[in-house]
């Protein structure tokens, strides 16, 4: 959500940034609505106003003994109140319209955002590589897993259909142990506090995180205005939704692992094989809540807690920060991380961070009060991927295969494993 004050201050300012996602200029369209709304405004106060006007010009022609003059004032008064639900239903209109234009917009990139049309323009941050030996070449997650007998792909397309999976035995024991890896690498050494958030959220929280109404098609609707959550972002950051925080509360610092749903209505063919792009899987996710000054410092602070996942797993990867018409709507940059997968050969997005400074707070009215007197501002929020449970399964199994389809489980996973070392390929 844009601040349409911020906007009639400097619109060039915001047609330039729209310019750089890819828009047409819209701040002469905004600016003609916020005055359509203001008009309105103005229409149903001249009209609550010249009421209140009439009731005491009526009570001086009443102590006047002005009966004809009273008469005549209270028909005006009648047909005042006559039009009230009118004006005061245009003054609603008026103010939806722009909301609802407003809330269609994405956030404006800043200034250090590279330029860019698609993933084409993204532009390397930093790299990783692991201290294990890059593979040549190797097979794909679904061919060692299939191999098994440990992942079935069509059992769970019996139950559910495409895009599911049925993970059993030693895989389904290596992705719990991933979750609960991640889980206590950020409470304990990161500071962050674990919820456990619904999975089912109503509407309004799906707006506040701008899922909605944009994206309706890439959500599952779960009855009468619930919604299952495509990431735990949604809860965790609408848990400051329409309240005031004191400065000295921030940053908040939330961790959850949960499922999350996904309709992929835009992928269609796309990673059809295998786990890459399921519409359920898990996720840890991160969340931050901070004071605009510290959003910055909070961004870098947040890549570096989800890349210690990789790092203490070992896994090659590299950070790309996003170019303006690749990153997501209500983010203002975005990195993302991406590890080496030898099953393709290339490098597979398996977390995003991102800074959206106040866009979600106004959409939830979520806002903190500074100290020293300096008055209520809105807070800025940051959610990434610390990481998606599924694609780390995915790395790690094609990461660590070994010839004979074994799987060899890293050092800092087999704790969780019961001792295990490695999961056995295929009997011959």
């Amino acid at each position: 959500m844009h601040d349409i004050r911020a906007i009639r201050e400097n619109p060039e300012a915001f047609d330039c940034d729209l310019e750089r996602r890819g828009l047409a200029p819209l701040s002469a369209e905004l600016i003609a609505l916020d005055d359509a709304r203001k008009a309105a405004v103005s229409a149903a106060q001249a009209a609550q106003e010249r009421r209140n006007a009439l009731s005491k010009e009526i009570g001086a022609a009443k102590k006047a003994k002005d009966e004809a003059r009273a008469t005549e004032l209270m028909a005006e008064v009648a047909r005042l109140k006559e039009e009230a639900p009118g004006l005061e239903a245009a003054q609603g209109e008026a103010a939806k319209a722009l909301d609802e234009r407003l809330a269609a917009i994405p956030n404006r990139p800043k200034d250090d955002v590279p330029p860019g049309a698609d993933e084409h323009g993204n532009v390397e941050y930093r790299r990783f590589d692991s201290s294990r030996e890059r593979l040549a070449q190797g097979r794909q997650h679904f061919e060692l897993g299939e191999a098994t007998g440990l992942m079935d792909f069509e059992a769970a397309a019996k139950l559910s259909g495409s895009r599911f999976v049925v993970l059993k035995g030693q895989l389904a024991r290596l992705e719990r142990a991933l979750g609960q890896f991640m889980l206590d690498l950020h409470t304990g050494e990161h500071g962050y506090t674990e919820v456990v958030p619904p999975v089912l959220v109503r509407e309004e929280a799906m707006f506040g995180t701008a899922q909605l109404p944009k994206f309706r098609d890439d959500q599952f609707a779960a009855g009468e205005n619930f919604w299952l959550i495509p990431t735990a972002e949604v809860p965790l950051t609408n848990l400051v939704r329409e309240s005031i925080l004191a400065e000295d509360e921030l940053p908040l610092r939330f961790t959850a692992l949960t499922p999350c749903f996904r309709a992929e209505a835009g992928a269609a063919g796309r990673d059809t094989r295998g786990m890459l792009r399921q519409h359920q899987f898990n996720k840890v996710e991160l969340v931050s809540i901070t004071a605009p000054e510290k959003s910055a410092e909070e961004h870098e602070r947040m890549l570096a807690c989800a890349e210690a996942v990789l790092k203490k797993l070992d896994l090659t990867y590299r950070v790309m920060t996003l170019c303006t018409g690749d990153m997501g709507f209500a983010s203002q940059k975005t990195y993302d991380i991406e590890v080496w997968v030898p099953g393709q050969q290339t490098y597979r997005e398996i977390s995003s961070c991102s800074v959206c400074g106040e866009f979600q707070a106004r959409r939830m009215n979520a806002r903190y009060r500074a100290k020293e007197g300096r008055g209520v501002g809105f807070v800025h929020t940051l959610n990434g991927s610390g990481v998606a449970v599924g694609r780390a399964l995915i790395a790690v199994m094609e990461n660590y295969q070994n010839p004979d389809g074994s799987v060899t489980i890293p050092s800092a996973l087999q704790p969780y494993m019961g001792g295990l070392t490695r999961i056995e390929g295929p009997k011959n």
